[in-house]
Order: structure tokens, then sequence, then C-alpha cells
């Protein structure tokens, strides 16, 4: 019997397991990496066991010392979450060996659909619909485009997109790379390429008795970068077409008997809007969105994980489905900038409306999965994933509104996020009627999808608040102005001005006070409520509004309705050593440099990629801005990088034509 679970993962997922491990009474123990030390899962557990080292290669993917720490720590079971080795059928063994209960299928089930290859010559023998598979060195010009995907595992990792055979060869390269980093195993393989396509997968729950069942079904379509971003049960596609939930089940039983499995699973489809579907892979694991089957159903399925590893019967069938739910990712990143991922610290991480914290809504509400706390620092050496945000209502419409309602009230400072995307996404006429598929970005355009939600005017009176809030700071700690008015001078006329950024943006803000009044100039419309150093309330054009207002050194972020800004206090002084030189392409990031493709005094073209960085388990690439020469190359492969630092300089030829 399971007294005590070591969860071999980290973030929101250990976190996830942890809560429904102390409900039955379980001993918890996580692991953890240098990075993660202060991570709230090592907290939050009863023991915790330090992992050497930072990289995925030297901690969560180092089965014998996750093993070593479950034995020292006095654990019965080991939980893998989801990535790392929670498709690693070696690892499985080694736990079973080690007289350590395995949370997760039989090693051979995960062997089995653990390749991607023969998973798929195993189901088409079973009966369930597939893809051709294609063999990256036997691909053609009439193959064409294609998708590149890792053979050991998911998430994003290690796939491409190739539509011309010249591209290939790197392509398969850098997806090995990818793979290797995230999985340990370089291998990938070829499949035809749908540009549009609605994701659709099957939650299967088995236990050691026969029982198989096909517990709900969920949408994953809005994807970027081959990876999911909002997810829902049930699917609207399934909804829409009377007999496709039937055959959808069927498939995924047929999948599941077909290797023996038990415990929670995932069989993933790619389906048209005919209803016609095939199989893409089988998460031998606990999914990501497994949240919203929950909420849909009432089931706790890591509860289910355990009990079923302890040998438990399912009942004879699943819950009905009830109601509906949409699950988030809230990641670090910047959609605007090709997704750039982002590091730091978070000052402040608040959701409103949250019921639950990795549980069911006692009925309907917003449902919190989050991987960080207050404090709390993102690195560069794992996925970006901060926290999901799920919501549960009775219906499609209001699922999606409540949790887009709440996405725009969230504060999180320090960090550049994807919550504004989301936003815009929920609220988008075409995701509200269920019309989603995987080309959605493409479809309706990113560029206006990763729009602030505060516009130019709402940015330029946020500026006007911080500033005022600012001033409203430095009369707080100089009680010889206390009586008064902020901006008082001598001459009247003379306004008070501060300079703030936003993004490559400077704003200057001037404003003055003329009989007790505010004017603030260029902005005729606006009247001053009240002030105090963490909130300014404005009456902008007859409307008035609240200004929530934080300041962390020369960080300034202000939360409004309008939405939220991040702004910086431009120094007045600046360090004239500091200015780079033109041509400089700095770190977006930190990270290590993977490959460099151009030496000093090398002629290259805006755009043409100069080297790769690798970071939270991806590769970035690194394009030259403008026609030049390689004047400075500052890195090698390898090599360690911090966000800023100048990587190489382009230096653009003088013209020499008289």
């Amino acid at each position: 019997m399971i007294t005590s679970v070591l969860v071999a993962n980290r973030g929101e997922i250990a976190r996830r397991v942890f809560r429904t491990a102390r409900e039955l009474g379980l001993a918890t123990v996580a692991v953890y990496s240098d990075a993660d030390a202060a991570s709230p899962h090592v907290t939050e557990a009863d023991a915790a066991v330090r992992l050497p080292g930072n990289t995925p290669a030297e901690t969560y993917l180092r089965g014998d010392l996750i093993i070593e720490a479950a034995q020292r720590a006095g654990a019965d079971a080991i939980h893998p979450g989801y990535g790392f080795l929670s498709e690693n059928a070696d690892f499985a063994r080694a736990v079973d060996l080690a007289g350590l209960t395995w949370i997760g299928p039989p090693p051979r089930s995960i062997d089995e659909m653990g390749s991607k290859i023969e998973s798929k010559r195993l189901m088409a023998a079973a009966g369930v619909p597939t893809l051709t598979e294609l063999d990256p060195a036997a691909v053609t010009e009439a193959d064409l485009p294609v998708l590149i995907k890792a053979s050991a595992g998911g998430g994003g990792r290690g796939m491409r997109i190739v539509r011309s055979l010249d591209d290939l060869p790197a392509e398969i390269e850098v997806a090995q790379s990818e793979a290797a980093s995230a999985f340990g195993d370089p291998t990938v393989f070829c499949e035809p390429y749908l540009a549009t396509g609605r994701h659709i997968e099957v939650q299967v729950m088995a236990d050691e008795h026969g029982t198989v069942w096909a517990v709900g079904e969920r949408e994953c379509s809005i994807q970027r970068r081959h990876q999911k971003v909002i997810e829902e049960a049930p699917s609207p596609l399934v909804e829409r077409i009377p007999s496709m939930r039937a055959e959808l089940f069927d498939a995924a039983r047929k999948a599941a008997a077909a290797v023996g499995y038990t415990g929670a699973g995932t069989v993933e489809f790619i389906a048209d809007e005919a209803g016609r579907f095939f199989f893409l892979e089988m998460n031998t694991r606990l999914q990501v969105e497994h949240p919203v089957t929950e909420c849909t159903t009432g089931l706790d399925l890591v509860r289910l994980q355990l009990l079923v590893a302890d040998g438990a019967r399912l009942d004879p069938e699943p819950p009905a489905t009830v109601g509906h739910s949409i699950e988030v990712r809230l990641y670090a990143e910047d959609p605007a900038a090709d997704w750039q991922p982002q590091s730091g610290t978070v000052h402040r991480f608040a959701v409103p409306g949250v019921v639950a914290e990795f549980a069911n809504p006692p009925a309907h509400g917003i449902r919190l999965d989050g991987g960080i706390v207050d404090g709390s620092v993102v690195g560069v050496f794992y996925d970006p994933m901060l926290a999901k945000v799920i919501s549960y209502a009775p219906t499609r419409t209001e699922a999606a509104l409540r949790l887009a309602g709440s996405l725009a009230g969230m504060t999180l400072h320090g960090l550049v996020t994807n919550r504004d995307l989301l936003v815009r996404v929920l609220r988008h006429e075409a995701f509200l009627a269920g019309d989603t598929d995987t080309a959605f970005f493409e479809r309706h355009g990113l560029t206006r999808l990763a729009e602030p939600l505060a516009g130019p005017p709402a940015i330029a009176v946020s500026a006007l608040a911080a500033a005022l809030a600012d001033a409203a700071a430095n009369r707080a700690t100089a009680p010889v102005l206390g009586r008064m008015p902020i901006g008082w001078r001598n001459v009247a006329s003379q306004s008070t001005v501060k300079r703030l950024a936003h993004g490559d943006d400077e704003h200057e803000v001037g404003y003055r006070f003329v009989r007790g009044a505010l004017v603030a100039d260029g902005h005729d419309d606006v009247e001053l409520v009240s002030l105090r150093p963490d909130e300014v309330v404005l009456t902008v054009a007859g409307v008035r509004r609240s200004f929530t207002v934080a300041r962390y050194g020369a960080a300034v972020e202000v939360d409004s309705p309008l939405g939220s800004v991040a702004l910086r206090l431009v120094d007045r002084f600046p360090d004239p050593s500091a200015q780079l030189a033109a041509g400089s392409l700095v770190a977006p990031m930190p990270g290590t440099v993977v490959r460099v493709a151009v030496a000093v005094g090398d002629t290259v073209a805006a755009g043409a990629p100069l080297l790769w960085l690798e970071a939270m388990k991806m590769e970035h690439q690194i394009a030259a801005p403008v026609d030049g020469i390689v004047g400075e190359l500052n890195v090698t492969p390898g090599q360690q990088v911090d966000v800023g630092a100048v990587l190489a300089v382009v230096n653009i030829p003088e013209n020499t034509e008289e």
C-alpha cells in the first residue's frame, strides 16, 4: 500500500499531485534542482531532496538520482508528473526494480506508445485511423509540406514544419537537438503536415482488472509552436457532429487495450471539420490540460492514478460530462516577439475570482493551478509556463467570458506574459463561435491578437498616473512639503516633467497644479479625484477610473480596467558608457549558445541567422538586424550568456560612391 509519494517533477504539477496526496493521507517528497531551491513545490512537501545542478540533464532527467532520493526520504511510490521522465520506460522499470510503486502505465505500454513511429504501426493494426509515417531520409518534393516530430516526447519540442527539401537537413538537426535536450532521445520522424485541423484528444483511465474508461474528450486546437495554449472540454467540434464522440471513444479504448494500458493516459487525434480523425500519439501520463476534464466530470484524476496503482477497481462506467471548462496556459513569453521566452522575478501574482486551487470548484468559478507565487524567480532552464487558469461554467460562452475577465483583472508584475493574447482570443468572435483550428493565429493575425489590451491612450494616461503616484511617494518622504500640493512651484506656469518608457517608446509627462486643480499636458479631459503612492483615481473624459500603481526600483506597474501597463522611469542622467554601438545584437534572455553560423568579416543580409541560443528547452535564432559586415563576434558554442549581453555587432558599410 502506498504511504509516501515522491513527485519526480517540479512546479505546478508537483504542487497538484501533493494536494491530492495530502487529501489521501499520504506523505509527500519533492526533488529540486539548484535553480528550484526556493520554488513553492519544495516548501510545500513534507520532505525535499536536492538534485545538484540546474539543467534537466543534470537533475530531473537523472532517474538514478530520483530513485535514490525516494529511498533516502522513505517514499514508496514515484509519480512522474508530465514531461521529463514521465514517458521513459527504462525509468519506470528502474522504479519497479527498486521496489517502489510506479504511478503510471506498465513499462511495456510506455515502450509501445513511447515511440511515435512504432505506435502508429500498432494503432493501424488495431483499427485506429492513422496518418502516414515518413522516413526523413526518404522525403520527396511530393510529400511536402511535412512535420518533423520527436519520437520520444511532445510539447512542441523537436517539431519543425518543412516546406522545402533544401531546408530539411538543417531543420532535422535542430529538431534532433531539441529532442535530445528535452527527452534524452534525438530520434525524429516525419509525417504529412496538415496546415489546419482540430486537435482532439480523449482522456482514458484503465485499471488492472480490465476496465477501460473513455472519460471525455478535450479540444486543444489553439496552439503556438505546436504547443497547446488553450484547452477545453467538451470539444465544440465533437458537440456539433452527433456520431463523432462515440467513434472517438471507441478508437481511444482500442488504443488503450492494444497495449494493455493501466492508469491515466490521453489518446490524441487530428480531425477535420467533417469529423474525420487520425491518430497522432498516445501520451502515457497525465496531461497538462487534465483540469478541464476534472471540472466537467467531478473526478480527481490524480486520486484515480494513485488508487489504480494500488490495485483498486474502477466503476463500470465513468461519470457523464456536465457544463463546460476552459484552461489557458499562462506563459512567460512575448507573443509579439516570436514567442520569445522571458525570465526574471515575479514581484506580484494574484488572480481574481479564484475559488479553488489544484482542485475542482465547489460549483462554478475559477480554478488556479500555479507554479509561482510572489517573489518566484523564473529562470531559463525549464518550460516558461507559469500557471494554468481554468474556468468552469454551465455554458461555453460563460466559461470563456468568465475566464477572460479573470485574466484581464490579474495582477502579474515583473515579467512579460501572454496574458493579453489569451484575453483577446477568449473574447474573439471566432473563438466564441467554436470556429477554432490549429491555424487560428495565422487566420486571425497574430500581430493583432498579440496587441496589448491597453492601447496608446490607456498607456499615456497610465504614465500620467505613474508620474503622479511617484510624486505622492516623494511627498510622503519629504515632510516639509506635506502641506503643499504635489508639483507646487514658485513659477505657476512651469510643469513638473517626468519621463517614463514603455518598451522602446518614451513618454514625457508634464503636469502642474493651478488653484489645487491638476493641469496635465496633453490631457485636457483629465481631472484628479484622489491620490496615494499606490493608487491614483482620475476622471478621464467624464469617466472615473482607478489606477493601481506599484514600483519596483525603476520599474513601475500600473493596473486598471483599461489594461496593465509596465513602465520604466527613465534615468535623467544616463551613463554614456552604457550606450550600445549601432548594429549590436544583445541576448534577449539568458541562455546557452548552441551554434554560430558566421565569423568576423562575413557579409550578412538582414534577417540572416547569425547564431542560436538555447533557453527553456527551445532553440532561439538570433538574426542580423541589417545588411552589413560582422564586425564583432563575442560568443562561442557552449558559452552561457546573460540577458543584455552583446553577442555580435553588424557594421553597415560606408557608402564609398562619390
